[in-house]
Parts: C-alpha cells; sequence; structure tokens
C-alpha cells in the first residue's frame, strides 16, 4: 500500500509509533490523503468479536459478500468473545499497514490506546454494530450500528401494552459491558418504569443459547413467580425455550418470552408462539459498511454515527416474513 511520507527517516519514524503506540502528539489521522494499493484496491482490517449467535453469524457473511462484491481486500479475524484478541488483531493491521481497519467491540471500555495507535498511523477506524466508551471521539470516524436503547424501549413498550397481568420480568443478558447488554437494559427498564413489571432478576448468557438455557435454568429452580423473560438476543431466548419446556411449561404461553434479533431461528419460534414479541436488529451491515470504508480511505466526511433501520414483530407478523428471511 502507498504511504505519502516525504523521507526515510519519517518511515522509520511512524514505523516506530505504530509498533509501540507511544511517542509524538501530531495528528496524523487528520491529513485525508487517499490511500489504496499500487491497483487502486483498498484493503480493510475487520475485527469481529466472534460467533456467538445466529446474528453474528449473519452479520460476518455479510460483511465478507460486501467486501467482495465492493472489490475491497479483507482481512478478517474472529476475538471468540475475546477483547485481548480484538486488540492484538487490530494492532497487526496497523503493522499490515491496511487502509482502513473496522471492528465490533467486545465490550465498550479499554480501547484509547489502541485506537490511538491506529490514528497515529494515519488509519481509519470504524466501528459497526457496536460503540466504545470514549471521550475522544477523533479515534474513529464514524458508528454504524443499531439504537440499543431505542430497541429495549420496544421491548418494554410492547411488554407494557400486552403484559395482561404480568409482573414478574427475568432478564437474559448480553455479555457484560458490550453496548447492547448495556443499552437494552436500560431502554428496558426506562419503558417499564412506573407499572407493576419489575425485573425480578437479572443475569448474563453472553449473548448464546447455551448460556440462555443455563440461566434460565437456574431462574426456574430460584425465582418463585416468573411471568415475563426477556432476552437481549434471539439465542439466549431459544435456551430459555429449552429450559422452559424440560421444567414441564408451555413458553409463550405459561411465561411470555420478548427477544431481540430477529434471525430466522428466532422468527420461526415467533411464528409457532413460543416466543411472543421480537425487536429487530438488522445484521446485514456489509453494504452500508464498504460505502463507509471507500468514503474515509478517500478522506470524505461521514456522519459521526449511521443508524440502521430496524422494526418489530409480532406472531402473525413473523408467519408472513419468515418465508421472505435472508437470515
Amino acid at each position: 500500500m502507498l504511504k505519502k511520507i516525504t523521507t526515510a527517516a519519517a518511515a522509520v519514524l511512524l514505523a516506530a509509533l505504530t509498533a509501540c503506540g507511544s511517542g509524538g502528539s501530531g495528528d496524523a489521522g487528520s491529513t485525508g490523503a487517499p490511500k489504496g494499493n499500487d491497483d487502486g484496491k483498498i484493503t480493510m482490517g475487520f475485527a469481529q468479536v466472534g460467533a456467538e449467535s445466529g446474528w453474528r453469524t449473519a452479520n460476518t457473511k455479510s460483511i465478507q459478500e460486501e467486501a467482495a462484491a465492493a472489490g475491497i481486500e479483507l482481512k478478517f479475524s474472529d476475538a471468540q468473545q475475546k477483547q485481548e484478541n480484538q486488540i492484538k488483531a487490530i494492532r497487526s493491521y496497523i503493522q499490515q499497514k491496511v487502509d482502513v481497519i473496522a471492528f465490533s467491540p467486545v465490550v465498550e471500555t479499554g480501547w484509547d490506546a489502541v485506537l490511538l495507535e491506529a490514528k497515529r498511523a494515519n488509519i481509519p477506524v470504524i466501528l459497526t454494530d457496536r460503540a466504545v466508551d470514549s471521550d475522544d471521539t477523533s479515534l474513529y470516524k464514524t458508528f454504524l450500528g443499531s439504537d440499543f436503547v431505542e430497541e429495549g424501549k420496544k421491548a418494554g413498550e410492547w411488554l407494557k401494552a400486552n403484559a395482561a397481568g404480568a409482573k414478574n420480568v427475568v432478564e437474559l443478558q448480553g455479555t457484560t459491558g458490550a453496548a447492547p447488554a448495556i443499552d437494552r437494559k436500560k431502554g428496558f427498564e426506562d419503558a417499564i418504569a412506573g407499572t407493576d413489571l419489575k425485573v425480578v432478576a437479572t443475569q448474563t448468557g453472553d449473548f448464546t443459547r447455551s448460556g440462555g438455557k443455563q440461566v434460565m435454568e437456574a431462574f426456574l429452580k430460584s425465582v418463585p413467580q416468573i411471568d415475563v423473560v426477556y432476552a437481549h438476543n434471539d439465542d439466549m431466548g431459544l435456551g430459555a425455550i429449552e429450559a422452559i419446556k424440560a421444567a414441564g411449561k408451555v413458553p409463550g404461553k405459561d411465561i411470555k418470552i420478548i427477544t431481540v434479533d430477529a434471525v430466522k431461528d428466532g422468527m420461526t419460534a415467533l411464528a409457532a408462539g413460543e416466543i411472543n414479541f421480537i425487536v429487530e436488529c438488522n445484521p446485514l451491515l456489509g453494504k452500508q459498511l464498504m460505502e463507509l470504508a471507500k468514503k474515509v480511505v478517500a478522506g470524505e466526511e461521514v456522519p459521526p454515527r449511521v443508524v440502521t433501520e430496524e422494526g418489530t414483530f409480532t406472531v402473525e407478523q413473523a408467519k408472513t416474513e419468515l418465508p421472505n428471511r435472508k437470515y
């Protein structure tokens, strides 16, 4: 990849800064100089959270397919839900001098140091799906993804309108410290505030089906009365369904279930009445991500926040939508 460096000494200095992530106060990320390979092809380094759910699998497929369609060379890594793996991957991309870095942060905090290294190396960063908690918003160009607080509010608003005497809610949280887990919890709690509905137990299931099943099994033993399950994603909700059935109860009837995502497995359970309501979180971010990547590499201005369009689904709506579901 071509880098516009005026002297050999400057090249050596830049390499040193990239490798150690320290020294210097210059803003190398503000030059806006177009980059790319000799053939004009853009190289993107993408650090994915992992493969913890059907949503994440669809998200990865979308990114890989749209990169190929856009003619962008994609260097992909799977962090297996570990922040240290993502940081290691990002540093590798910096050393490889990719043109742009994109990633979906495992958790919100602890990114400033590595993002500063990318900025000093003049490599723009795009956040996808999840945000970071940093006071320095110059460390990344834009954040593409859902409004997780709004998703939680949609779930809570539906429950308020359809509670039918329900009071006790158990919550299956996503990965501790992850933006969707924090925000979906907040949005839901804000929506049900001032009502008879109460979250009586909450625990992380790490966004996995096995985690959701394990936590729900514990809730069924420890919580005397459960009226509603609010799961931060479909996979945990599907795990909860397994536990509820094993306990001799009927999911969707004896215990209402609300989830977030709307992947095909979740929509199938919704159409069957085992889930009562799903808030959509669209994983197909690949096309928008590639469009943003081309703009930031070219030095063009992009909005600091790009929100994806999403809806909600009831049982009847799921029956209509399911045959057309791509993920």
